[in-house]
């Protein structure tokens, strides 16, 4: 939230400065710029307010895109874990306790991997641990269904494959994100594009309340598509879906 934060309150002072710049340079220019000079200037000066448009528009589409692909990324494992946990009822009833007990250190370390995402080493330690249990979990199940080969008893495993994807598939749209050097180019748009808007305004007096409400407004988009895509760290939340997981796990005993 912090870095979020300083980027847009950096890009906020930024793009208020190079407006100023801009109506300093034009005030200095405008005599020597006729006319002709500035109707050909404002088709280059849409061009690049256009560019900058269509970049915000598919970085915040994309953003919003893959903060909504996580919430249902997570009613899926949700939905997953709770068909093979109730599956386990078709396995040997020797065999059930020790995976019951597997499944709830399972739905455990699953939880904690989302809970502290600034440690990436710790992450990293909690998805090793995750593997590891998943193989626990496999190496328990496999046999057991061989034990009763019924092809009820058999749908367990599917489930199981279906519960271990899913956590793969949340693995990899936790890692997915704008690349950051569209980031670097769409906060040097937008300071460009504050320094056009500055030579813009140069033949008149310079307001205040128009250059800070653009620059707020930029700053402040910068920031939501920021909080979309690290949902675990702004205002921007995805935590609410993860009581899906918190209630089946509760439900577990």
């Amino acid at each position: 939230m912090l870095v979020a934060i300083s980027c847009a309150g950096g890009l906020l002072v930024g793009m208020l400065l190079f407006l100023e710049l801009g109506w300093r340079l034009g005030r200095s220019r405008r005599d020597a710029e006729g006319e002709d000079s500035r109707a050909r200037l404002g088709a280059v000066d849409g061009a690049v307010f256009g560019l900058m448009g269509l970049l915000v528009a598919f970085t915040f589409s994309a953003a919003a895109s893959r903060f909504e692909m996580r919430r249902q990324l997570i009613i899926q494992e949700a939905n997953a874990i709770g068909t093979a946990w109730l599956r386990l009822d078709l396995v040997p009833e020797s065999a059930q306790p020790a995976l019951r007990d597997l499944f709830r250190e399972y739905l455990d370390l699953r939880l904690a991997v989302y809970q502290e995402l600034s440690d990436a080493q710790a992450t990293r330690a909690r998805l090793d641990q995750v593997d590891a249990k998943q193989g626990e979990i496999w190496s328990l199940a496999v046999p057991a269904c061989r034990e009763s080969p019924d092809p009820v008893t058999a749908t367990m495993i599917p489930a199981l494959n279906e519960m271990f994807d899913i956590a793969s598939t949340r693995t990899r749209a936790m890692q997915n994100h704008t690349p950051g050097l569209i980031f670097i180019l769409m906060g040097g748009l937008m300071l460009t594009t504050s320094l056009l808007a500055g030579l813009t305004m140069a033949p008149q007096a310079r307001s205040w309340l128009h250059m800070f409400v653009f620059a707020l407004l930029l700053s402040c988009t910068m920031y939501v598509i920021l909080d979309l895509e690290y949902p675990r760290f702004g205002l921007i939340r995805i935590d609410a879906s993860d009581e899906m997981l918190v209630d089946l796990r509760e439900g577990m005993g």
